[in-house]
């Protein structure tokens, strides 16, 4: 039997959820958002918050439903094949390519870049760097308990520190919300929507689905129903957190343009608020917990990574795995933190639809009684368009111009697909292809039990 858990066991377990999305350098993206959507900036960040906050609800949520082990069990059920390189591939993705030196990247724009001069950028992001990584190199070889226990500190610590800063910015803005750039004038909601793909929350919430669950079984909760009742309740203290923070990081950023302007990513944003109203030792403060918050999660993702790798090739130890990961994201750190995130949009374009495609399985997985086929149907469906996606918007990042047979493609996508330019063209098809292949596969297994019971 199940125990009863208590508002305090759910909160607990919510907020080391919270920690760790938050952890990696998220708040930058509301705060940019915010600069650029102006006056636009609720129905912006109300894309924003679907991806940003309801999707990886819906993947923690969907590894419970679903009863998988881990997420290489969900995806495996497209292949087994598939899903060894689908998951490698989402760990690479919040791990040594692009979340992990996001983390170390935010930490010296945020609380080191404010006091070193322009001149002394570059070498000061390669001490911080490598004082960073070295830190949580050295933890990660012999992960301990005292990393959660921070954790738990710095998440209260966050929420009261951005909270005395969002109510300041509420009760005295910095200025007035500027006219939105033009990528937010018509299309604010949908910019809003994929911008919300840069958090990698979704694709994270498919690795921390097991940890929640885990830290649930040990409250006493062992039950599927249970199990999964108690993962939507941890899950919305989680969600209720972070969608207040974002909004409240998006409307500061919306009126800190006049004072700030206009600045490439959101960093900058928050360090120059926490200056403008609190001086050097507030934004000091801000830092310090930012810094260390950013370090507990670049510790969480190292060991994450490492251990699956680890457990994929047993070859080559977990160790070395530590060592690899923490050098490859200090070279990619010192890139910066603009192009880090240029960067990363391709991997994400062709990455998320396939990855909120199988959270909707997951779901769905029951209705079309669990047939491979449904999997696969829709999957090779979402990654025709998602693929495309991601090279365009590679090329984009790279400014060249698209080859004759990629811009062919995507015209024949545009006059095709609905919402193809707000970067959804893949959602209409997925959704058709899982109901033909539903009535199919219900279909299928209807005659089966006749037939068995005719022979019968």
């Amino acid at each position: 039997m199940d125990s009863k858990l208590s508002f305090k066991s759910y909160a607990v377990v919510g907020m080391m959820l919270f920690a760790l999305f938050f952890g990696a350098g998220n708040l930058i993206f509301p705060a940019e958002l915010g600069q650029y959507a102006g006056t636009n900036v609720w129905i912006a960040i109300l894309g924003f918050l679907i991806t940003g906050v309801g999707l990886p609800l819906l993947g923690i949520l969907a590894i419970g439903f679903s009863k998988s082990n881990d997420l290489q069990d969900l995806s495996s059920r497209v292949h087994p094949l598939y899903g060894v390189i689908f998951t490698a591939v989402l760990y690479l993705t919040i791990g040594p390519l692009f979340a992990l030196p996001r983390t170390g990247a935010v930490s010296y724009e945020v609380g080191i870049a404010p006091f070193v001069g322009e001149a002394h950028a570059a070498i000061g992001l390669l001490v911080f760097s490598v004082v960073f990584f070295g830190i949580s190199l050295i933890v990660s070889l012999n992960p301990t308990k005292i990393v959660d226990s921070i954790g738990k500190i710095l998440s209260p610590a966050i929420l009261v520190t951005l909270g005395v800063l969002l109510v300041t910015a509420i009760v005295k803005p910095m200025g007035k919300q500027q006219v939105p750039e033009p990528v937010y004038t018509s299309d604010a909601f949908f910019t809003g929507f994929t911008e919300g793909y840069n958090t990698m929350d979704a694709l994270a919430s498919l690795v921390f689905g097991i940890i929640v669950i885990s830290a649930v079984r040990k409250m006493g909760v062992n039950s599927p129903k249970g199990v999964l009742t108690a993962t939507l309740k941890s899950g919305i203290v989680a969600a209720t957190l972070l969608a207040i923070v974002y909004t409240g990081i998006a409307y500061l950023g919306s009126t800190s343009t006049a004072a700030l302007g206009l600045l490439e990513t959101g960093g900058p944003v928050l360090s120059g608020a926490s200056d403008y109203y609190f001086g050097t030792l507030g934004a000091s403060l801000l830092a310090m917990i930012i810094i260390l918050a950013c370090l507990t999660t670049a510790i969480g993702l190292t060991v994450a990574n490492a251990g699956f790798f680890h457990k994929l090739t047993p070859k080559v130890s977990y160790k070395t795995y530590v060592f690899i990961f923490s050098a490859f994201s200090l070279v990619v750190t010192n890139a910066g933190l603009a192009n880090i995130i240029t960067y990363s949009i391709p991997v994400l374009m062709f990455l998320y639809p396939l990855a909120i495609v199988l959270i909707l399985l997951a779901f769905l997985s029951p209705l079309f009684r669990h047939a491979q086929f449904v999997y696969i149907s829709t999957t090779v469906v979402t990654f025709f368009v998602s693929v495309i996606d991601g090279l365009k918007a590679l090329t984009s990042s790279l400014n060249v111009a698209n080859p004759q047979w990629l811009q062919s493609i995507i015209d024949f996508y545009a006059n095709l697909l609905p919402l193809y330019s707000n970067g959804l063209g893949w959602f209409l098809p997925a959704i058709i292809v899982v109901a033909i292949t539903t009535v199919i596969a219900r279909s299928k297994k209807n005659v089966t039990v006749q037939a068995v019971q005719d022979n019968g």
